[in-house]
């Protein structure tokens, strides 16, 4: 085949509407080879050798080669693990740039990198028939005049949600686009999205992604998907019989124009590859050394800050390209709305650990592709902490405000004083970096761990079907089982459990910050206390539409509109308890007999019930109260004096209740709102 030098960037395999520019990093490699198949199964026809190295890239010109040319690489350099060197020819690598993965992948033992039997060997059995392939593509899609929705951040409510689990179960879906991208566009699972309130959906990972060993062994999957090998093409999994590009490209079009953004989970902390013993695909053939962490005394070991087995070496300049080229690559060419990034603090680290000025941080926030999406952060890995300490304009998942909320309502174990600070947006751990409320996700459940109906229906996981022992998920839940464990039949078990999930609900919308609430928790989905169903791609991690409490999702749709309905709900300042341009406290907080709480109750275990008097904000002509009380007999409350008019109760968790569906008083008047186990009576 006729080939030219080529040029070394960009990287990937690139079209320019005459041939085929290939150029791939690999910085200790002493021999690269293309190889060229007959189709995405079909064998291999031709191999060219990357004869032009400029500095650590390999490059070659195919101007034969088209869009729809499937290809793949072969390294060659030193096998030396003492040394963190990792190459092996005899295994077909995928390009890290790839923006089609395609191939008659299966898993296989021939996978390997090394072999088993002398680990400091390569193994030298050929993987090309089973692996992973590349193909050629042409961006040439037609986006017709999308806009992205632009919804800003204190209007943002976000449902969490998995592509395939999403629709799989929805009846009013087709059954051909059940479980797919086209499955989610579809209008019925708009429907679902709209009537919680979603203004975004937080997809679980879709990048292309690969099972690891020990389920493919037992023919299980990665359900959640996080598992990437190939970070700038969407998974086939869930594109049906399409084009996994145009599918995805097509269902983000459809929510824009449902006024609907989508933000993807990405996990650019780990791969698909796992530790030194598992599959080489891609990163540990091309240069294990430059891509992930080593242990500086042992490099022959990874350092595992994900829990799964490898770390992406961001430290690196190559890699950290290669993350914020598949980020400007998804923000421009399939035009998300932003990022959550799995696994945070495993992306900004330095020699002493994590670092709020790591250069990843700093390049994304003057990546002019990324400027005005939103960035959210796990603020955690599996050895760091660090909820507060992303800078803007991230914001994070807020771990400690579901911890106050299940221990308010649930355990008892958080005071009043706690619930406030996360009522409030938590200023006490992003106020510092400058940042607003919507810094802080709020979230009650997410996908790992216990659903909302199983946090008030079982203390103990039940992850049996996971083929773990029951060994994976945490144990310490902060749930209860309202009396018995599991499904109950006890009319006053079951009203309980529904008090305290209304409660939990009321608490998540009408906090300060931004809502994430999982996909089915509007409506009582179960996954029978299973609290780490990552591997669960069956009825048990799928949303069944069928079992959805209707009750209940009207109840989550009031409180949206509630949401709405009122711009006090949504501040973009803290809560000082200063005075509003009304005049009036921009909070108020008061004990059950009216007086305003003082420091020492705050903290007090006993005595928890309060209340929250949110001052009129600009728009908003109505005042706002909302009464909490965990205790399990009623409570008459003083309300502070009316603004105007009477104050008028809006919504009731305790007995589910809507009593205005707007969610709006009068103007001049006020709204009550009850967040209670039990009725509270206004006095």
């Amino acid at each position: 085949m006729l080939s030219a030098p080529g040029r070394p960037w960009p990287l990937g395999a690139t079209w320019d509407g005459a041939g085929v520019n290939f150029a791939l990093f690999a910085a200790h490699a002493e021999r690269v080879e293309l190889c060229l198949f007959d189709g995405d199964s079909g064998p291999e026809r031709a191999r060219v050798e990357l004869a032009a190295r400029s500095e650590d890239v390999w490059h070659v010109y195919l101007p034969a080669a088209r869009p729809g040319t499937v290809y793949g690489y072969r390294v060659h350099g030193p096998f030396a693990p003492h040394a963190g060197q990792r190459h092996n020819p005899a295994k077909l690598l995928l390009d890290p740039y790839a923006r089609a993965v395609v191939g008659p992948y299966r898993w296989d033992e021939r996978h390997l990198g090394a072999d088993a039997a002398a680990p400091t060997r390569p193994d030298p059995r050929d993987n090309a028939d089973c692996a992973w392939r590349a193909a050629v593509v042409a961006d040439d899609y037609d986006w017709r005049g999308d806009r992205r929705p632009a919804t800003p951040w204190c209007e943002t409510v976000i449902c969490e949600a998995h592509v395939k689990g999403f629709s799989m179960l929805n009846a009013a879906v087709p059954a051909a686009l059940r479980g797919t991208y086209a499955g989610l566009a579809h209008p019925a699972s708009i429907a679902r999205l709209r009537a919680l309130g979603a203004t975004a959906v937080e997809l679980l990972p879709v990048q292309a992604m690969v099972d690891e060993p020990m389920l493919a062994r037992r023919g299980a999957v990665n359900y959640w998907g996080y598992s990437t090998l190939g970070y700038f093409a969407p998974s086939a999994r869930y594109a049906g019989a399409a084009d996994p590009r145009s599918a995805f490209r097509d269902m983000v079009r459809a929510l824009h124009a449902a006024g609907i953004e989508v933000i993807l989970d990405v996990v650019y902390n780990h791969t698909a590859e796992g530790g030194v013993d598992g599959p080489t695909y891609a990163f540990r053939g091309l240069d294990n050394a430059s891509y992930y962490r080593l242990d500086a005394r042992d490099p022959a070991r990874d350092v595992d800050l994900s829990g799964c087995g490898n770390t992406l070496n961001l430290d690196h300049p190559r890699v950290l390209q290669l993350v914020m080229d598949s980020l400007r690559y998804w923000a421009e060419h399939m035009h998300v709305d932003g990022f959550r990034f799995d696994l945070a603090t495993a992306l900004a680290r330095n020699a002493h650990g994590f670092e709020p000025r790591a250069n990843f941080l700093d390049c994304l926030r003057q990546e002019p592709a990324l400027a005005g999406l939103k960035l959210i952060a796990e603020p955690w890995d599996v050895a760091t902490w660090a909820t507060g300490g992303f800078p803007p304009p991230f914001a994070e998942w807020n771990d400690r405000y579901r911890d106050a909320v299940r221990d308010y309502w649930l355990t008892g174990q958080a005071s009043r004083g706690e619930l406030a600070q996360r009522l409030a947006g938590s200023a006490d751990l992003f106020a510092h970096n400058r940042a607003c409320p919507q810094a802080s996700i709020n979230f009650v459940t997410a996908h790992d761990g216990f659903t909302l109906a199983d946090l008030v229906s079982y203390t103990h996981k039940r992850n049996e079907a996971n083929g773990q022992g029951n060994a994976d998920g945490t144990d310490h839940n902060r749930s209860i089982d309202c009396g018995v464990e599991g499904p109950s039949e006890d009319p006053a078990i079951v009203a309980r459990r529904a008090r305290l999930v209304r409660a939990m609900l009321s608490t998540l919308y009408l906090s300060q910050g931004v809502p994430m609430l999982p996909a089915g928790d509007d409506g009582g989905r179960s996954q029978h206390g299973n609290n780490n169903p990552w591997c669960q791609d069956n009825a048990l991690g799928w949303v069944d539409w069928s079992r959805h409490d209707d009750a209940l999702g009207a109840f989550v749709s009031a409180l949206a509109a509630l949401r709405r309905g009122h711009a006090a709900l949504r501040r973009t300042r803290w809560l000082t308890d200063g005075v509003t341009a009304d005049g009036e406290p921009d909070v108020h907080w008061f004990d059950a007999d009216g007086t305003t709480l003082d420091a020492p109750s705050w903290d007090a275990l006993d005595g928890r019930a309060f209340g929250m008097r949110l001052g009129r904000v600009a728009g908003d002509a109505t005042a706002l109260v909302v009464i909490f009380n965990p205790h399990p007999q009623a409570l008459a409350f003083v309300l502070p004096a009316p603004p105007g008019g009477p104050w008028t109760v809006v919504l009731d968790s305790a007995g589910g209740a809507v009593l205005e569906a707007a969610g709006v008083g009068a103007p001049g008047e006020g709204v009550v709102v009850l967040a209670s186990t039990v009725d509270c009576r206004d006095d």
